[in-house]
């Protein structure tokens, strides 16, 4: 930001701001809200709504807002009769070509534009209403996300979102004027094409125009059924967001409240997701030893690494499309999503005395991609569909709600046993760098018999929202078994959003980047800003979701996944050791090589 101070106006106070700050921002800095729709704090400006329309007095037309950067002496009018009545006119033009059928609407209460239409008592239409005159289709193929063109207001969001934030590009805008449209390659589904399903076009579309595809009502009916035992499992990010659904600001930490409605829903065991998250830990460390043995001892050209990490399904859908020479480097390890289900239907079963066939796994997740994961063919090494349903964190706060349940009276409750321990590692698996951090406090501690060298374990240098993110550790003064690992110095890397992974991705095929292990989150901040998180979302809400899953983590008694005792216990009773044929059996997978077009 430049260090020049521009001097202006806004409805007659005066502000000064940075050189190059537009009237949206420094409107802000007072306190003023302008509306906005195109406009997203995670992108870059398109200045294509005009709802952020203001008056400069002296200039020859009212101006965009988002667009139109500062200049000395500014006098700028937000609120006056002309930037009502343009504002008013262009909600009422957006209407217009709008499906609004409201009340029947997925996002109703939660959408820009309906509250604009409120907000300026938007009521009879002035103009024609175009939709029935146009040929509108609804996308409902894919299992995760649903694209209903009627509702689409072409601010082309999620188009920025796709290209600029992903690297995706799996949407774009098609033709122009009366027939522009939000369009995939060949007007093919979302289920055909690139997209990752990580839902960040769902996260920042302002309408409902993208939707998630809820399961909630086979959800409920599977809590209803007498003959089914039905289990849900959390995901780390969720306890630091079901709070924003429920009237909490961002950043609460509500593990114990959250566990205690889910109880009330019915659910007949409600088990942690970060059970499982730590038996990643101990499957995907041992995988990332055993292929740095066969580099170093052996010599084995064929050895691939760098190692990545395999929790986010976004990744892996973007890795099969975009890398596919890369897959494997891929850890074989499924998502604790997948792990969890499978053990779901085998061990828990088997302890329970159920059938497999009798248990339904329903997860609550961050992530919209999850939903496709479940739903991949690969995920059925228990005999069943390993897991039957996917909830995102927006679904579970609508159940919640549905059910009447007062949340913020809610008593603290502790997750079931069998599959409901875990510890501060599982935790952070929800913040970009957690995984790789998890990863290193076991690791290092398997090899070398002592503590990772960080303070209280926190590997700060994973931590944060930056881009792409690198540390090295040391490892000196192995255990016999491990001495042949004595002096190397693990080369790391973490990345989150698809579009730094491409960076990172390419920076290692072209050889400019050489590490050990890499870990991919696919949306921003990790698993906390999947796209299955309460919207909106921007950086500052990611930060406080991090902050609170760090809180979690050090509040916990124990903080390296390898002193779970339940882990322990099911490796004695079930699995016998990682890595084991039984482990590769049920917890681990391969993907495949797709093409982009």
């Amino acid at each position: 930001m430049s260090k020049y101070l521009v001097n202006l106006s806004v409805n007659d106070i005066p502000v000064s701001v940075p050189e190059g700050t537009t009237i949206l921002a420094a409107a802000k800095k007072l306190d003023f809200r302008i509306p906005t729709l195109c406009y997203h704090e995670d992108l870059c400006v398109a200045g294509n709504c005009r709802v952020c329309v203001v008056e400069q007095v002296g200039g020859r037309a009212l101006v965009a807002a988002c667009a139109t950067p500062v200049s000395e002496g500014m006098q700028i009018h937000t609120n006056s009769a002309t930037v009502r009545t343009a504002r008013k006119t262009i909600i009422e033009l957006l209407l217009s070509e709008h499906n609004a059928d409201c009340t029947k609407c997925y996002k109703n209460g939660n959408c820009e534009l309906q509250s604009l239409a409120h907000e300026y008592r938007v009521g009879d239409h002035v103009f024609i209403d175009l939709v029935n005159g146009k040929r509108r289709v609804i996308d409902d193929l894919s299992p995760s996300i649903i694209k209903d063109d009627s509702k689409c207001i072409r601010c082309q969001r999620c188009v920025r979102t796709c290209d600029e934030l992903q690297g995706v590009s799996a949407l774009a805008v098609a033709y122009k004027g009366d027939h522009q449209k939000i369009s995939t390659f060949l007007d093919r589904p979302l289920v055909e094409v690139v997209c990752t399903n990580c839902g960040q076009c769902i996260n920042r579309c302002p309408v409902g125009a993208l939707i998630e595809k809820t399961y909630v009502e086979e959800v409920w009916d599977a809590i209803n059924n007498p003959n089914k035992h039905v289990v849900v499992q959390t995901a780390p990010a969720v306890r630091v967001a079901i709070g924003e659904e429920l009237g909490y600001a961002p950043g609460e930490r509500l593990t114990g409240k959250m566990v205690t409605a889910l109880k009330r829903l019915g659910f007949d065991s409600v088990l942690d997701t970060d059970f499982t998250a730590d038996l990643t830990i101990l499957e995907e460390g041992t995988e990332l030893l055993t292929r740095l043995k066969k580099a170093v001892v052996d010599k084995d050209p064929s050895v691939a690494l760098p190692m990545t990490t395999s929790c986010s399904p976004g990744w892996i859908k973007f890795i099969e499309h975009t890398f596919p020479e890369f897959l494997p480097n891929v850890s074989t390890c499924k998502s604790p999503q997948q792990m969890f289900g499978a053990l779901a239907k085998t061990y828990y079963a088997q302890k329970k005395g159920l059938k497999a066939q009798d248990v339904c796994v329903v997860s609550i997740m961050p992530c919209t991609a999850k939903k496709y994961e479940s739903n991949r063919p690969e995920m059925r090494s228990s005999g069943y569909k390993d897991v039957d349903y996917v909830l995102t964190t927006r679904e579970l706060g609508m159940m919640i709600k549905q059910a009447g349940i007062n949340f913020q009276n809610l008593e603290d409750s502790q997750y079931d046993s069998i599959m409901g321990e875990s510890t501060g590692a599982a935790v952070i698996f929800g913040a970009t760098g957690g995984v790789m951090e998890a990863a290193l406090r076991t690791v290092y501690e398997i090899v070398t018999g002592r503590e990772v060298p960080f303070q209280n374990l926190n590997i700060l240098p994973v931590r944060g929202m930056e881009g792409v993110k690198e540390a090295k550790v040391k490892l000196e003064g192995c255990l016999p078994e491990w001495s042949f690992l004595n002096g190397i110095e693990v080369s790391c890397a973490v990345a989150h959003s698809l579009s730094n992974a491409r960076k990172l991705m390419q920076a290692v095929k072209e050889g400019r980047a050489q590490y050990h292990f890499i870990e991919v989150m696919a949306c921003p901040g990790g698993c906390l800003g999947g796209g299955g998180q309460p919207i909106p979302t921007n950086e500052e809400i990611r930060s406080k979701r991090a902050a609170a899953i760090y809180s979690e983590d050090e509040g916990l008694p124990r903080r390296k996944s390898h002193e779970n005792p339940e882990v322990k216990m099911i490796y004695e009773e079930f699995l016998g050791a990682p890595n084991s044929h039984k482990s590769h059996t049920l917890l681990h997978t391969h993907y495949l090589a797709r093409k982009r077009y």
